[in-house]
């Protein structure tokens, strides 16, 4: 995993693209497990868990096409974020909880928590 500093730049540039897409609850799991992956302390299994969800939410190729079929296309990739959450959230700690909560606050102000930004 030493060449994940290389992507990262890029990864966060995804996430902070797609977070007015898919609102703030999922954005914050998404911003978690950012976090969970930049940690030095995360073991390689936690990663590729990452890794996976991340892939899935921010390449183009799906299982279920968003073109065909807008709210399934959009539910798989909910699921696979909550999924993946679901596995590494154990490795999350207090300090990436306040990061993630601050970077919301930043990208969302004035919406509610499942609102998403237009």
């Amino acid at each position: 995993m030493e060449n994940n500093e290389f992507s990262l730049p890029l990864l966060w540039e995804k996430i902070k693209t797609n977070a007015k897409r898919f609102g703030r609850f999922t954005t914050k799991q998404v911003l978690l497990m950012y976090y969970v992956l930049k940690s030095k302390d995360t073991p390689t299994s936690a990663k590729v868990i990452i890794y996976g969800a991340l892939a899935y939410l921010v390449l183009p190729v799906n299982l279920i096409s968003q073109k065909h079929h807008p709210f399934l296309g959009w539910a798989d990739e909910v699921a696979a974020i909550a999924l993946a959450y679901k596995k590494i959230n154990k490795h999350v700690t207090p300090e990436m909880e306040q990061e993630a909560e601050e970077t919301l606050d930043r990208w969302f102000k004035g919406t509610t928590p499942f609102e998403t930004v237009e």
